[in-house]
């Protein structure tokens, strides 16, 4: 989809130097992508009550191999 946006251009320019990216056009792409990425993520709030674990799991004898 073609489409004209006002993009501030140090805003741009840190984009450039910070994604590796080497247009513009790369850089709204990926920023697009990480954002529905970012937004799509699940809440692990949401999980609450939904994770069962096995019985005789020992999350803290886990951590001590740390």
């Amino acid at each position: 989809m073609r489409t004209n946006i006002v993009i501030d251009d140090d805003l741009m320019q840190k984009a450039l130097q910070v994604s590796g990216c080497s247009t513009k056009k790369d850089v709204v792409e990926l920023a697009l992508r990480e954002l529905i990425i970012n937004h799509s993520r699940m809440d692990l709030s949401e999980l609450k009550g939904k994770v069962t674990f096995t019985d005789g799991y020992d999350y803290k004898a886990l951590r001590e191999g740390r």
